[in-house]
């Protein structure tokens, strides 16, 4: 098969016919053997019913519905999964994203041997205040923790190849940061695409301004997990054992004071209060890095959702 489209959405019924119907169009103007995967993640309007009916008129267009809001993350790792195709395509359901983007990111992927490509929206028509300075400090700070030089990071439409997107784990919130997360797993052909940012047709923005809060803390995970994440113990244990020795050290110095002079107040110098404090805070991370060893080894079950219903699948 040589195209998957992932769409996660989230009470978009209004957007659901034209966004597929546009699609279609695109594939059968390029001759592609493809499918489209419509996740919906815990909507309260007709969306389910719109996909049904979507799916009795084009049978290549399945469905997957939770039963309540897992979050964008969830639903892209479930599209993963089930994903069938050569190049993977992710894009947004609210017709902000073009899907005339897909022939040209298809082309990057297969001829030009990019593992990834990130849409950048140059051009955009969000509220500058509330959403396009946040994005660009949000984006600034990404490139430079991350070292990948890309212009936004939050774009919903990506295109992977297969070998990406079935060698990541999608998590929490961590669907802003899959090109990180490419990078960590070892794919470095990561580029970038301009392309077309609409405006809004139907329903509103899901935006809110604690995805910047929770996105700058999952960008530290992310960075903590990429360099640690498999040898917890090399991080937790090399804080442990400065800290004990600084502590031991100290104490060293203090009895060895005490024993010189008879007089010296070794419990009344705050030196004795830090050696002890340190050394103790020493033993418990030493104690954490074999706890987070045994826990990165067991986390087996962070991806399991509870599906409602499927349309499409054998």
């Amino acid at each position: 098969m040589d195209i998957s489209v992932i769409i996660p959405l989230k009470d978009e019924s209004a957007s659901l016919p034209e966004l597929c119907s546009w699609i279609q169009k695109v594939m059968d103007a390029n001759g592609y053997s493809f499918e489209v995967i419509l996740i919906d993640d815990g909507s309260t309007d007709d969306s389910w019913s719109t996909i049904q009916t979507i799916h009795a008129q084009y049978s290549r267009f399945k469905g997957i519905r939770f039963k309540r809001n897992y979050g964008k993350s969830a639903a892209l790792n479930e599209g993963f999964r089930h994903a069938a195709g050569n190049v993977v395509i992710t894009m947004d359901a609210d017709l902000q994203d073009s899907p005339d983007e897909i022939p040209s990111l298809h082309h990057m992927i297969i001829h030009e041997r990019f593992d990834l490509v990130s849409g950048w929206k140059k051009k955009r028509y969000d509220n500058v205040l509330t959403k396009n300075l946040p994005s660009k400090l949000f984006n600034a700070v990404t490139r430079k923790m991350s070292g990948i030089q890309l212009n936004d990071f939050n774009c919903g439409l990506k295109a992977y190849s297969r070998d990406v997107i079935k060698n990541i784990e999608v998590y929490g919130e961590m669907h802003r940061y899959i090109p990180v997360l490419a990078k960590w797993a070892g794919f470095k052909r990561i580029g970038e695409k301009e392309v077309e940012h609409r405006a809004r047709k139907y329903g509103v923005s899901k935006f809110g301004w604690e995805r910047f809060v929770n996105g700058f803390l999952d960008l530290t995970t992310i960075m903590f997990i990429g360099k640690f994440g498999k040898k917890p113990m090399q991080f937790f244990g090399l804080l442990g054992t400065l800290s004990f020795l600084f502590g031991f050290f100290s104490s060293l110095y203090l009895i060895g004071s005490k024993l010189l002079d008879p007089a010296f107040a070794l419990t009344n110098r705050p030196l004795f209060y830090i050696a002890l404090a340190v050394m103790i805070i020493g033993t418990q991370l030493f104690l954490a890095g074999f706890v987070a060893e045994l826990i990165s080894r067991s986390a087996s079950d962070r991806n399991s959702y509870n599906i409602d219903s499927k349309l499409g699948f054998s």
